[in-house]
């Protein structure tokens, strides 16, 4: 008995090893149900269980790649968003002729006592430095019109003349800033060189947060780069040598005219009537100093009058009389007439 039972048992064993090895077969479509679903749209997985050669992949993205049609010009310019673009009323002052200022802001961007204080500083770079240094301002976000070609614009306005170092600063982003050098320099100052200018500059802006700063120190340092620049023209510094950097840009000090020379102008213009007024005046001196030193030493001498008798009586020898005149401002020499007292009392 045992034995059957064992037999039974390998039996049903043996039975659902072979089941489980079958592998299953694949699902396949009825004919109406494919037709339908292929009249309704794409069927998902319609290429594998399809008969037909499934497509090679890179002829596909090929096609699809030549399919897709390549946009026009218009459209691009069409999609460029010119928010962040100068206004185009102030295209003129920027872009249209040479600066007659070093500093170029039709803006508004620097307030008016940071505008006088950054102009003095390009103004006295002008005058220590054989290169001028123009700087035009823009905002941070800011980008030149596409219509502009700012080579052509320093190659066209900067040609003739003193050469010059043009410099387009974005406010609080000194890092956009470019530099371009008129033509007499882009020869001898190398690019290298250039860009090393720019560099330092950025950094020494970057040492501060507040951007009418921020362009002091640039400014301060890319005069300082210019002077280095004419020494390299001259032959007689290194490209290679370290500069001296400042911490913190000084301000420039304006001088304050002392009192002569507010009234230098005026002295100039009284000059030729000094002498004429000159004696006049030490004449009417020598006179009051005259005048008072007699005035000091006068002597007044009494008239001798006869003391007439009061109450018909004569005064009592000896006790003298009081002889009063008519006016108190008149030398008693001059007076002849004598007044009583109580007369005067009265």
């Amino acid at each position: 008995m045992r034995f059957f039972l064992s037999l039974l048992f390998s039996g049903v064993l043996c039975a659902a090893t072979a089941a489980a090895l079958v592998e299953p077969g694949l699902p396949a479509w009825s004919d109406g149900e494919r037709a339908g679903l292929e009249e309704a749209g794409w069927v998902a997985g319609g290429l594998l269980l399809s008969d037909e050669p499934v497509p090679d992949e890179t002829e596909t993205k090929t096609e699809e790649v030549l399919d897709v049609a390549q946009p026009t010009a218009e459209e691009i310019a069409e999609t460029e968003d010119p928010a962040n673009e100068i206004p185009e009323k102030f295209w003129p002052e920027y872009f249209d002729t040479r600066p007659t200022k070093f500093l170029v802001d039709p803006q508004g961007l620097l307030s008016p006592v940071d505008y006088r204080d950054r102009l003095g500083f390009l103004n006295y770079h002008a005058g220590d430095s054989s290169i001028d240094l123009f700087i035009y301002v823009f905002k941070g976000d800011q980008d030149i019109p596409g219509e502009v070609r700012e080579e052509e614009l320093v190659e066209r306005f900067f040609s003739e003349g003193r050469p010059a170092a043009v410099v387009y600063y974005y406010m609080g982003a000194p890092q956009r800033s470019v530099l371009y050098l008129s033509p007499s320099l882009t020869d001898s100052v190398s690019a290298a060189e250039q860009r090393r200018a720019m560099e330092s500059s950025v950094m020494q802006a970057f040492k501060d947060v507040d951007p009418s700063r921020q362009i002091e120190a640039f400014l301060v340092q890319m005069s300082i780069r210019i002077y280095w620049m004419e020494r390299m023209l001259g032959g007689a510094a290194d490209p290679g040598e370290e500069l001296t950097v400042f911490s913190r840009p000084a301000r420039e000090v304006e001088k304050v005219p002392t009192v002569m020379e507010k009234f230098q102008p005026m002295l100039e213009s009284s000059r030729r009537f000094a002498l004429p007024v000159g004696l006049s005046a030490g004449g009417m001196l020598a006179a009051l100093v005259v005048g008072a030193s007699l005035k000091r030493r006068a002597r007044y001498q009494f008239p001798d009058f006869e003391v007439e008798p009061r109450l018909g009586g004569a005064h009592a020898a000896g006790v003298g009389a009081v002889i009063s005149f008519a006016s108190s401002s008149v030398p008693p020499a001059s007076q002849r007439d004598q007044v009583p007292d109580y007369l005067r009392r009265a």
